[in-house]
Order: C-alpha cells, then structure tokens, then sequence
C-alpha cells in the first residue's frame, strides 16, 4: 500500500491531484439538475453530490462548486426557487456528462444534448422526460462553505415521478431496476449489481438478510 502525506498531495500537478481527490470518496450519484430562469431558459447540469438529509420533512442537498465564474444552475434556483434532480441511467449517460460542458447562458444544454424537458403540473423548473427518476425540489436554503467557497444547496422535495414497478411494498425505491448508474472520480460511470439487504442493526442481535419486499430471511427474527 502506498501513502500520500499533505505535503504529496499538494505537490502534485493540478488536474493529477483534483482527479486523485474526488476518486476518494467513492461511488457517488449522478443526476441532472434541471432549472429554468424567470424567461423560461431551461439549464440542464450533472452532479455527483446529491446527499439525502432526511425524510419528514424530504429534505435532499447536494454541493455547488465556487462561484469563480457563472453558476446559471445556482442563479436560476435563487432566482426562481425551484429545481428538479433526475437520476442518470446507463441509457443517458453521454449526454448527461456533455452537460458538464461550458454552455454559453443562452444555449440550453437540453437542446445541446438531445435531452427532453418537460414540466409536471405547472411547476417551473424542467424535469428530464428521458430519467426513470425525477423529482421537483424547493429551495430552502444555500449555505456557503467558507472554507472552500463551495456553496450547499438544501431543498425539500415537492414531487416524484418514477416507475411503479420498481417501488417495492415497503417503499424501498429499487434504483438499480432503474438502471440508475453511478459516478467516481470526474469521469467514470458504473452500472451496479445488488449484494443484499440487510435488517435494521440492534445491539442484541445480528444483522438478517431481508427479502425485495424488506422481510427478513430469518424466521427467528421479530
């Protein structure tokens, strides 16, 4: 195994070391992030640091980098209060990464990549026709990152739009009957491939593998 001190990561060349940095954290998610601003032009950007923060209320964040130059995603979700997150399947993803280029603020990366917007009961901000996952968000707040110039988008999720087949009856959303993929570093995508799923942990009582509806293997479990 090798190790990497402080002093090794910042000797590193610049692109080297952001490639090195963002694999760490491992797999991640990739949606678009679908915006509008108050003239109806529609934005369309990939991100792969959308984080759940809790569920009563649906609350769902994820990071936007510094404002060193335009963030038409960030200025239309100020500006108009609303966004959608759309899960990123192995069928879109070209397209989903070409989004991540530099667009000038008049040309829709919709239009640019062939991807459809559509609006769900009146809401502003496009959602991805071609996602088997979307969901409309309001902002709550943007919180700055002092220490990096980072900004942390929260907002609460105000409607879903996915495929009833791969809701299971406890709930559980199956992503990957989704073909949902996943992201690591900058630029490599991943199709997945389930292990299990596991009971509730207790202190008294070892972890049971439970079945798609969420029951437990185990018959002695309670």
């Amino acid at each position: 195994m090798k190790h990497f001190d402080q002093q090794q990561l910042a000797a590193m060349e610049n692109r080297e070391r952001v490639k090195f940095i963002n694999s760490l954290s491992g797999f991640k998610s990739a949606n678009l992030i679908g915006t509008s601003n108050r003239r109806n032009d529609d934005n369309l950007a990939i991100i792969s640091s959308v984080v759940h923060l809790g569920a009563n209320p649906p609350l769902i964040g994820f990071i936007m980098r510094p404002h060193s130059v335009d963030r038409h995603t960030l200025e239309n979700i100020e500006e108009t209060g609303v966004y959608t997150i759309n899960h990123v399947h192995r069928g879109i993803v070209k397209q989903a990464h070409q989004t991540s280029a530099r667009y000038d603020r008049d040309q829709s990366e919709f239009a640019e990549t062939g991807l459809t917007p559509a609006r769900y009961d009146g809401f502003h901000a496009p959602y991805v026709e071609e996602s088997r996952l979307s969901m409309g968000v309001k902002l709550v707040e943007v919180a700055s990152i002092t220490h990096n110039g980072t900004e942390f988008v929260i907002g609460e999720i105000q409607w879903v739009r996915t495929d009833e087949k791969a809701i299971h009856d406890d709930g559980f959303i199956d992503i990957e009957a989704l073909e949902t993929v996943a992201v690591s570093g900058l630029d490599r995508y991943h199709s997945t491939q389930s292990l299990c799923r596991l009971s509730y942990a207790k202190p008294d009582k070892p972890v049971a593998e439970l079945d798609l509806n969420g029951d437990s293997h185990d018959q002695n479990d309670d």
